[in-house]
């Protein structure tokens, strides 16, 4: 596939940042968050409290510095050989001759969401949209996040090609998920996203997880009023 490094937009938006939200930002009047942020949201949404909204800064876990040290080196090579273009000339080019593109922007003002795709496909008869992740899990929290991604991709473009939302083992070409975007799917990933527009109007609480191996290891745990202490 040729590759195209994506970095031009048509479109141009309203924007702002949100006042007391951190990370949130104000896109055509609506609050929009990161994409990225399903996947906190299925870990634990109190963290997205103590984070964004209570404003508590902690350190780098080492396995956070490591992804982002493999992303890093990925993307570099990649644009040493990618050719510059619009996102929409990238969309209609695909449509004859496939290509592939990584840190592709995509948002979707009408339901608050924004992000980067570490790597996409376009083919003429697919879409492969494929987030990273450390491991070989495809836990609810990661496959909401791609899917979220296929959702801001299809509001962009109204692609009629079928689209597939994958995760891959960090730093291999090993697609451990794989799905159709059915009109199912993006039923129930809309459904994920209202809830977090919810907790950022307030209207909906921010609920803890259960789980007590998450609470262990989590970074907010010392300022979480949730945590139980062993």
């Amino acid at each position: 596939m040729e590759q195209k490094n994506i970095n031009e937009y048509e479109k141009e938006y309203s924007i702002k940042n949100h006042p007391d939200i951190k990370g949130i930002q104000i896109i055509e009047g609506k609050n929009n968050f990161p994409i990225s942020w399903l996947n906190k949201q299925g870990y634990c949404e109190y963290q997205i409290y103590l984070e964004s909204i209570k404003g508590i800064e902690t350190a780098a876990t080492p396995e956070m510095t490591h992804g982002s040290d493999i992303h890093n080196q990925l993307e570099n090579i990649f644009k040493q050989d990618a050719t510059p273009t619009s996102f929409e000339d990238a969309v209609e080019a695909s449509k004859e001759n496939a290509l592939m593109s990584r840190e592709c922007f995509v948002i979707a003002p009408e339901l608050g969401i924004r992000g980067y795709i570490d790597e996409i496909w376009m083919k003429p008869d697919e879409i492969v949209i494929i987030d990273d992740k450390p491991g070989r899990t495809p836990y609810q929290s990661t496959m909401n996040q791609v899917r979220a991604y296929c959702l801001a991709y299809k509001s962009m473009t109204n692609d009629e090609r079928l689209i597939k939302a994958a995760l891959r083992e960090r730093g291999t070409s090993n697609l451990f998920w794989i799905e159709v975007f059915t009109p199912e799917v993006e039923n129930q990933i809309k459904f994920t996203i209202d809830r977090m527009q919810g907790l950022l109007d307030g209207t909906k609480p921010f609920i803890p997880t259960k789980n007590p191996n998450k609470c262990r290891s989590c970074r907010y745990k010392r300022y979480c009023e949730h945590y139980k202490r062993d």
